[in-house]
């Protein structure tokens, strides 16, 4: 099957500022594919190359097997910006019909489409209501229609549940996974990080236009784990040898409880027989999986995230 996108080592450079240093990732057909990064990281930049709106200075990509830029892939694409003015004189009937317009959709097709789509995104009572009445939240759900209008192979959505509450945003999720039931391929960029864990099947990270990891959201989820420890008599030569064992070791002293970063939650059982063999009476030895946003502190850098 022809990849959704295909990027290797995509550059974008603005004078002496390096955006995108080195894009390279694949995306599959009906895949729901994560692209997470600080604010500044090129995600906009990178999102925009691969709509042809900005040329890049080096590397290859395609859209659904096409050039960058190329009509025929442009017409097959979907796209909700975070930042988007829409028409706020048109009723949402009317606006969707403009859109239908510009992708070239006849009359009927556009009479039997802008109907479902309003059901679709819970507007269907609104079809005659002014954009300009209509909340953020509202506008956000409008937005994510015109991106379905032309029933596209690939759809990029930018910040797609900021302004929804969380009806809304369960309501996007459902939608998006409506579409990767139906082989189409999202390209999802969020600072919710919760929702990318809820929805996306792989991730990339990036910072300062390097892509740092691609990986499948079930290995991260499997990777890294919190330890909750508790000892009889916790010193600072047990704290100093746990670092062999994790990361980002921490005493409270009130509680006298230890929590550190592992690995791998297999490596469990060897730190409990280190323990037990250095004479360390165990009160309590509980993992917790890292979050998504743990994950992405360690992945990417906690001080640029600050």
């Amino acid at each position: 099957m022809i990849a959704a996108i295909q990027t290797h080592d995509l550059r974008k450079v603005f004078g002496a500022k390096v955006a995108v240093a080195d894009l390279t990732l694949q995306v599959e057909p009906g895949e729901i594919f994560g692209f997470l990064g600080p604010n500044g990281a090129g995600k906009t930049t990178a999102v925009k190359m691969l709509l042809g709106l900005t040329a890049p200075t080096a590397g290859e990509a395609t859209l659904l097997g096409r050039p960058l830029g190329d009509r025929a892939a442009r017409a097959r694409t979907g796209f909700l910006p975070e930042h988007f003015r829409f028409h706020e004189w048109l009723t949402a009937v009317e606006f969707l019909d403009l859109h239908g317009r510009l992708y070239g959709m006849s009359k009927g097709e556009r009479r039997s489409v802008i109907p479902d789509l309003l059901q679709l995104v819970g507007l269907a009572d609104r079809a005659g209501t002014k954009l300009a009445a209509f909340s953020k939240g509202m506008l956000q759900r409008i937005g994510l229609a015109q991106a379905l209008l032309n029933d596209p192979d690939l759809v990029f959505l930018d910040e797609p549940t900021s302004g929804l509450d969380p009806l809304g945003r369960r309501l996007v999720r459902t939608i998006i996974n409506g579409l990767r039931e139906e082989g189409t391929a999202v390209f999802l960029n969020s600072h919710l990080l919760s929702e990318i864990e809820l929805t996306c099947d792989r991730v990339a990270f990036i910072r300062e236009g390097h892509v740092l990891r691609v990986a499948p959201l079930s290995e991260l989820q499997q990777e890294g784990v919190q330890v909750r420890l508790r000892v009889g008599q916790p010193t600072p030569s047990l704290i100093e040898a746990l670092a062999e064992f994790g990361s980002g070791v921490v005493l409270e002293e009130r509680s006298g409880q230890i929590t550190l970063n592992m690995a791998q939650e297999a490596d469990l059982p060897r730190l409990a027989r280190w323990l037990v063999e250095a004479g360390h009476n165990i009160y309590e030895l509980s993992p917790q999986r890292l979050s998504l946003e743990e994950r992405f502190i360690q992945i990417v850098g906690e001080e640029l995230t600050e």
